[in-house]
């Protein structure tokens, strides 16, 4: 499983990971389907099994702000497709951290269709404990995953830990509007030694998730077909619990800054 998986837990939830992406490397509907649920929103070349769409990879290199030659770590990469499109974008070095081997091979295989041999790595690990250098990334990204993370304060001073002074993560977050179960973003920043830079709220992605989860349980048959019994099965159990509550979700997209470093050297970057 990797030395980098320390954890009997860590080892167990990569099996399951695992599973989901050989499952959804298998065919091309899970990506049809995103791509019908978001339109002309969807960033095809990505094959994302998230809400990675245009705005974002908008919102994302304006939070960056990286020079070319930098470092981006993406977190939580899965098959890469983000972090790939942005390394060829912003011309940086990109490091992928997935827990997921069966992920880090997809994205490993498919790097060369984005940018040259050497330009992105990928490596077996979790949210919290990279194995990465201190100081070595200028920025951060982090697609729907950190919700996923077993600590994500642990996850968080990770991504301070990884950062450079004066850079950057940009990451999505996704709760009800009422009665929150985490703390508000600054307090959280806080917590991890980072700074709250912006945060801004993704008004359309609760009905995207809506319009998506209904072309899942319409279409089940072609998922169980597809997919197997189990990964389908978990598929539209998702999509029959949170249906329910997207009314009340509020999804953000928030970039943090590590303290430290000039402020105006950190911008000339964009």
């Amino acid at each position: 499983m990797g030395k980098s998986l320390r954890t009997e837990t860590e080892q167990q939830l990569a099996v399951v990971y695992d599973a989901f992406h050989a499952a959804r490397a298998s065919t091309a509907l899970v990506a049809q389907l995103y791509a019908e649920a978001m339109g002309d929103a969807y960033p095809h070349e990505l094959e994302a099994s998230s809400s990675c769409d245009w705005p974002l990879l908008g919102a994302m290199v304006s939070g960056l702000r990286l020079r070319p030659g930098g470092r981006l770590v993406d977190l939580g990469c899965g098959t890469g497709g983000p972090g790939l499109w942005l390394a060829r974008a912003l011309s940086v070095q990109l490091i992928g951290i997935d827990i997921s081997p069966k992920a880090i091979g997809l994205a490993t295989r498919r790097s060369s269709a984005f940018v040259p041999p050497g330009q992105a790595t990928f490596s077996v690990a979790t949210m919290e404990v990279t194995g990465l250098p201190d100081a070595q990334a200028d920025g951060i990204v982090c697609v729907d995953a950190l919700g996923f993370a077993p600590d994500g304060l642990s996850a968080l001073r990770e991504m301070h830990r990884v950062l450079r002074p004066g850079g950057r993560a940009v990451l999505t977050s996704g709760g009800r509007r009422a009665h929150p179960v985490a703390p508000p973003w600054s307090h959280r920043a806080a917590e991890a030694g980072m700074e709250l830079e912006s945060e801004e709220e993704r008004s359309g992605e609760p009905a995207m998730w809506s319009r998506l989860y209904r072309l899942w349980l319409e279409r089940e048959a072609d998922l169980r077909h597809h997919l197997g019994d189990e990964q389908a099965e978990s598929m539209l159990v998702e999509a029959r619990t949170r249906s329910q509550t997207l009314g009340n979700r509020r999804s953000v997209t928030v970039t943090l800054r590590r303290p430290g470093g000039t402020k105006a050297s950190a911008d000339s970057a964009a």
